[in-house]
């Protein structure tokens, strides 16, 4: 054959390889290959726990929770029939039963706290809000927590109005209901990293029950990886008239609200504005989405929140913690926080009839892989730094990563345009200083995450130091 030389217009004629020099090469990609850490690129089991995600479970479970006739946090709580007390002791019930089926894998609890009424116009009467938490020990770090977080409670027109029905079947009973489902699906399995499922109350009164959590969380300085809210994970009909059961969405704020001054100043001249961990998060949720359920779109919005409104995820951000919101794309806002009722032909109220169970089962299902994922992988790098002013390569440095399931590490890389990482390079659990060759530090963003021998990463994590030039 003929061939180019380098930097060259003439031709040069190479000999036909012999047979040895043939044997030669293949013996030495081989040996190359056998060099290189084998670990599998995806986790078989994520299918299996997708399959596993019932419908029919949770359209149970959903019935059940809306039967309570409403579940406003100042409801009745003495009845074992309606109001938010028959509610909590139900899904208390639902977790133990859970913990039962595996030997007692749970740590199942209530968790209180009162809300005065004095001066408040959304809680007027003294409030105990109570959470419900299940918590899946982790068996190598149970101090490292993955959390998943549905709402208890429900309301109607009015937010302090306890009487009235509200069903909240959508908001929140199918985010609560794709909870104790994640509950059943993964205590089948043991993780390294702990999980939790919770039921929060207090959320349409003003997120009380996310702030006491996530309040005693950082008192008792729980080392947490990122919460995954879900509110409202049921509809597919829009007021829109758009019918979609193809995507959901999934709010992230861009960097960490309790930043410091120095922070916001360094990220000025480096970088790093959609880079903080609860968006780093989004993306995780967003990959795992796209590599197991890839008929399914997760739409990553770049906001805390729906424009205005608020979510169980914020209390957790509001005290540094990663979180990010699960939810519906097309809402329909005839069906949320409305009395039932119907005016001008308008049907109005949070009812069964709103829900589609499968829909919901596919995103408990996004929930259940995104936890798994995360309690399956190694820890994630710390004290990753970068490095490459005025040079023509990208050095990252990171702090290595004891963990008997580490295979190596991922350098990924972006366009400074792109929501998501682009480019990725992978090094072996040795390294921990790496120079990408004539990738200029100044057209790009990077992150380092840990890869175990299962296939299962570490979310991404965004330099937070500077290496200076050598």
């Amino acid at each position: 054959m003929f061939t180019h030389k380098d930097s060259s217009t003439c031709l040069q004629y190479k000999k036909p390889e012999t047979r040895n020099q043939k044997q030669m090469k293949n013996t030495f990609f081989i040996l190359i290959f056998l060099a290189v850490p084998a670990f599998a690129q995806t986790d078989a089991r994520m299918y299996d726990i997708i399959a596993d995600s019932s419908p029919d479970r949770i359209e149970e479970d959903i019935r059940m929770l809306a039967g309570f006739g409403t579940r406003n946090t100042m409801s009745d709580t003495l009845s074992d029939t309606r109001g938010i007390g028959a509610a909590r002791r139900w899904i208390k019930a639902e977790f133990d039963q859970i913990s039962a089926d595996c030997a007692g894998c749970l740590e199942v609890f209530y968790q209180r706290t009162l809300v005065p009424a004095e001066g408040n116009d959304r809680i007027p009467v003294d409030t105990w809000i109570v959470n419900v938490i299940a918590i899946q020990r982790g068996t190598v770090y149970p101090d490292r927590y993955v959390i998943m977080a549905g709402d208890i409670d429900s309301r109607a027109s009015s937010s302090t109005d306890a009487v009235t029905d509200a069903p909240g079947a959508n908001d929140n009973a199918s985010g609560m209901a794709g909870a104790i489902e994640a509950a059943r699906i993964l205590t089948k399995y043991s993780f390294p990293t702990s999980i939790v499922y919770t039921g929060l109350s207090g959320e349409e009164q003003g997120l009380y029950g996310g702030q006491h959590m996530a309040k005693m969380a950082k008192e008792e300085e729980w080392d947490i990886i990122g919460v995954l809210n879900n509110d409202m994970i049921g509809n597919i009909k829009g007021i829109d008239g758009v019918i979609d059961n193809s995507t959901f969405r999934v709010f992230s704020e861009p960097t960490p609200v309790t930043e410091a001054e120095a922070e916001r100043r360094r990220r000025r001249y480096y970088g790093g504005e959609v880079d903080g961990p609860s968006r780093q998060l989004a993306r995780y949720v967003h990959r795992m989405t796209g590599i197991y359920i890839p008929d399914l779109n997760a739409k990553m919005i770049y906001r805390l929140d729906r424009f205005g409104r608020g979510g169980h995820h914020r209390p957790f951000n509001d005290e540094g913690f990663a979180g990010v919101r699960i939810m519906e794309t097309h809402e329909n806002y005839n069906m949320q926080h409305q009395d039932i009722r119907v005016e001008n032909g308008i049907e109005y109220g949070d009812v069964i009839e709103g829900v589609n169970f499968e829909y919901a089962a596919r995103l408990t299902a996004v929930n259940a892989i995104t936890l798994a994922g995360l309690a399956w992988a190694p820890p994630q790098p710390t004290k990753v730094r970068i490095g490459g002013i005025v040079q023509p390569s990208t050095r990252l440095v990171w702090e290595a990563v004891e963990d008997g399931n580490l295979a190596g590490y991922k350098i990924y890389w972006r366009d400074t345009t792109a929501p998501q990482w682009q480019h990725s390079r992978f090094v072996g659990p040795d390294v921990t200083d790496f120079t990408l060759e004539n990738i200029v530090i100044d057209n790009y963003l990077f992150g380092v995450a840990s890869v175990g021998k299962n296939g299962n990463e570490s979310v991404v994590v965004f330099p937070v130091g500077i290496i200076p030039p050598r």
